[in-house]
């Protein structure tokens, strides 16, 4: 048994096309439950399956009965199979993405998802939400009965690493977007976010961003103010907010607690008068301008005005330079942390290749006890009760010594990382078949 990982990421693929196979939750739910319910539906070779679905990646993770090969149009590769299950379920024909796949096998999948987890393959370094999305994705492979024992315990390592990743490192802790820039210097100064007011003068894509990320962190008082009315009336109506005309900006910067500058203006729009008459008004409270546009929109003399804080895009840029250089410092950390969850992973996997094959060997030599013995208490009728037991009890204490020490020594090449080879080698000698039901109930968790 191996783990597979077939996906696409922003790595290898355009938007346009990440789009076209990703799943809602419901599809996603439709197609696990399919693959866990419909034995008609699990591709051949198969036993388990989780998908990673976001908007910047696609993985799905098997469990499978062998090594993939490296070449994807294999027909009876398990590669191939997760490829023909992506085609059936998302409705794109593998030509339009074959191109832009990657797949790991092993530990470079395990290696794989937990470098994810920790966000050491994100668009934005060490960004949080990608934990969640895989903390998501397990669960829900386990609600529709997708995957079973080996893949909850590889994502569960995961997981794990994450979590390390951002209790143990910093690798989250400094923004690493200019908006996250932005929130974080705002909140130190005006306070609890969910209870300010925001105002953004001008449509620019910027600002836009900058108020999706104040969003996120509570913000519900939003006005806009934009030359052209129309345009500040449909953002204010997409957040819920008020709109105001130019000639009503005193007005609405003397409101706002956080103004967001993104005008395509060439000249500044908020002048040392307009925020001295605003800041004569409003006692002690501070005000914060953050000018994402370039040129200004700000005076740059608005900053020597008391109470009033001014970041302009270069001051974002630095801070945002210097944010992002003190995570790409903590890779190394979130290596290691990485490391050690994998090694732990691989150690648990070696104890359930064997302890299935020892699983299936006592399955087997009990069934053989019980036929023999059955066959020779049939030609014995005149047994009396007490003696039957004693041929019982005679029965299992062979077969337990016989399997004492192959059992023990088992165990113990499993913790010298031959795992594998013995297990194939008792498989073959007792003919035990490969079945991996077993596999599905597993004991214990890692």
């Amino acid at each position: 048994m191996t783990v597979l990982c077939l996906g696409l990421s922003h790595h290898t693929a355009p938007v346009e096309l990440r789009e076209r196979l990703s799943f809602s939750h419901e599809a996603l739910k439709a197609a696990l439950s399919r693959f866990g319910c419909v034995a008609d539906a699990r591709p051949e070779s198969i036993s388990e399956l989780i998908i990673l679905s976001t908007c910047n990646r696609l993985e799905l993770y098997a469990c499978v009965q062998e090594t993939a090969s490296s070449d994807i149009r294999a027909t009876s590769d398990p590669v191939k199979s997760l490829l023909d299950f992506l085609v059936a379920t998302c409705g794109v024909p593998a030509t339009e993405f074959e191109s832009h796949l990657y797949h790991h096998t092993g530990i470079e999948a395990g290696r794989h998802i937990c470098r994810v987890a920790a966000g050491l393959d994100s668009m934005i370094l060490g960004e949080p939400q990608i934990l969640g999305q895989v903390i998501e994705a397990y669960e829900t492979a386990l609600g529709q009965r997708a995957a079973g024992s080996i893949l909850p315990a590889q994502f569960r390592t995961a997981i794990r690493a994450g979590k390390r990743a951002r209790t143990e490192t910093a690798i989250s802790r400094n923004p690493a977007s200019i908006s996250a820039v932005a929130i974080h210097l705002a909140e130190p100064i005006v306070g609890d976010l969910a209870a300010r007011r925001v105002l953004v003068i001008g449509a620019g894509e910027m600002g836009e961003l900058a108020v999706e990320a104040l969003r996120a962190r509570g913000v519900q008082q939003i006005a806009v103010v934009n030359r052209t009315h129309q345009r500040a009336a449909e953002l204010a109506q997409r957040w819920g907010g008020q709109a105001f005309n130019f000639e009503h900006l005193a007005e609405a910067v003397g409101r706002a607690d956080i103004v967001i500058t993104s005008t395509g203006a060439r000249h500044t729009i908020i002048h040392p008068n307009l925020v001295r008459q605003v800041m004569f008004s409003r006692a002690a409270r501070p005000l914060v301008f953050i000018d994402i546009a370039v040129p200004r929109d700000v005076d740059p003399a608005v900053k020597d005005i008391p109470g009033v804080h001014v970041f302009d895009i270069d001051d974002l840029h630095s801070r945002l330079e210097g944010s992002l250089a003190d995570r790409h410092n903590e890779i190394p950390r979130v290596e290691a942390i990485i490391e050690q969850e994998v090694a732990g992973f691989e150690t648990w996997l070696r104890g359930v290749e064997v302890m299935s094959v020892i699983a299936d060997l006592r399955q087997k030599a009990e069934a053989i006890r019980q036929r023999e013995l059955e066959r020779t208490l049939h030609h014995l009728p005149d047994l009396d009760p007490q003696t039957r037991e004693h041929i019982q009890h005679l029965s299992r204490s062979l077969v337990n010594k016989l399997l004492h020490d192959p059992t023990l020594r088992l165990r113990a090449e499993a913790q010298n990382g031959h795992a594998a080879e013995y297990a194939a080698t008792v498989r073959y000698l007792f003919g035990l078949t490969a079945d991996t039901s077993h596999l599905m109930r597993t004991e214990g968790s890692f």
